[in-house]
């Protein structure tokens, strides 16, 4: 009975494997619009702490948006020794024209310190559009001038977009790449097929301050860990539809140890399958690794016919096939012009890993987040450990 319930388990994961390569092939990344004849003022609210070698150009790239409104820019640091403010002060001596300035976010509003710099940073904000983004995202010039085309359309409440991740450099980051540039956007765009996105992906977000004063602004979440889903989320159940841009900015890290990796997955984890228990729990049946080892491996422990193992050899052979095909499309569709060094053949052994990180995220409700440890309560909030 096991091999044959292992057996409907592998071919279910295979069905949502090829149910997730068909949205992504559909979704139309990397295709521009005409930019808006008279596109809304932003302000850019930039929270950063410490900085590495891709930071400089990582910031730049934003100073230097091919964008016909005003922009206002604001780098936010919660310490003025952070090394990062020398760069930043550099960096606005080399675009005198920009409107930008280093804010000094001394306060300390709640466990998120990151979002505890936003609400800072938009008491100072000017235009009615306003865009949040990570440290390490690098974007192309006319980013802006595609981003906010669709908030154009009055039900449209957030914009937000697809991400990779851009520098692996050692084998541990090289599989969390893989994670991120072939599995998590097919898995957000699979999602779309079944309902309205309800949450946001948080390397680049713009919403209108209409939108922001509806659901109590910053200071809302300002002690949840997810502030991306909790942005997004919360604009959502507004009644506003969440957009996402076809154009994909780039994640530019400094280098990881394999130990950072695995805080940093299991963090998200356990972000996940707290935010969204539910599709969390039932996520472990698109495993199209683990699901075709077990039926094997169970069909070989029952085996008294060598020639009853031929369907679960061929089987798992078909699944792991995919897989790495599948994955290495992905994973050259989401780079686009730009070649993704990751090797596809770490999605099976991604999966076998990610296996065991599903399960402790169960497990417990702790995270490490930039050095402190939390517990996570059941609604998102932090609480320092």
């Amino acid at each position: 009975m096991l091999p044959g319930i292992l057996a409907a388990l592998a071919a279910l994961s295979l069905v949502i494997g090829l149910w997730q390569f068909i949205a992504a092939l559909r979704f139309p990344l990397h295709r521009r619009h005409t930019p808006l004849v008279a596109p809304p003022a932003v302000t850019l609210l930039k929270p950063l702490k410490g900085c590495d070698a891709e930071t400089a150009a990582c910031l730049t790239s934003w100073l230097a948006q091919d964008y016909p409104a005003p922009v206002q820019i604001l780098f936010g640091v919660a310490s003025p020794s952070d090394p990062v403010c020398d760069l930043v002060r550099e960096l606005l001596t080399r675009f005198p024209r920009a409107d930008a300035q280093l804010v000094i976010c001394g306060e300390r509003l709640g466990a998120n310190a990151k979002v505890s710099s936003l609400v800072q940073l938009e008491r100072l904000a000017r235009h009615p559009v306003l865009v949040v983004s990570d440290a390490d995202v690098r974007v192309p010039a006319d980013f802006l001038a595609q981003a906010v085309r669709p908030l154009a359309e009055p039900t449209v409440g957030l914009v937000n977009c697809f991400y990779r991740l851009a520098n692996p450099t050692n084998l541990a980051m090289h599989w969390e790449a893989v994670a991120v540039n072939a599995d998590f956007w097919s898995q957000v765009t699979q999602s779309l097929t079944l309902q309205p996105m309800n949450f946001a992906l948080g390397a680049v977000m713009l919403t209108r301050r209409e939108q922001l004063n509806e659901i109590g602004c910053f200071t809302a979440f300002v002690n949840h860990l997810a502030d991306d889903y909790q942005l997004g989320n919360r604009i959502a159940r507004r009644g506003h539809h969440l957009a996402i841009c076809p154009v994909v900015v780039e994640c530019w890290s400094g280098p990881m140890t394999a130990s950072e990796v695995w805080s940093h997955q299991l963090r998200w984890a356990r972000t996940i399958r707290i935010c969204q228990p539910l599709p969390y729990f039932f996520s472990i049946l698109s495993n199209a690794t683990l699901w075709p080892l077990l039926w094997l491996f169970a069909s070989a422990a029952a085996a008294t016919n060598p020639a009853a193992l031929a369907p679960p050899v061929i089987g798992t052979a078909l699944c792991v096939t995919f897989r790495i095909a599948s994955a290495r499309i992905l994973l050259a569709r989401l780079a686009g012009a730009t070649r993704d060094t990751s090797p596809a053949w770490l999605a099976p052994v991604k999966d076998l890993v990610q296996a065991v990180i599903w399960a402790l995220a169960f497990l417990g409700n702790h995270v490490v987040w930039r050095g402190i440890r939390y517990r996570v309560e059941a609604d998102g909030r932090l609480v320092p450990a």
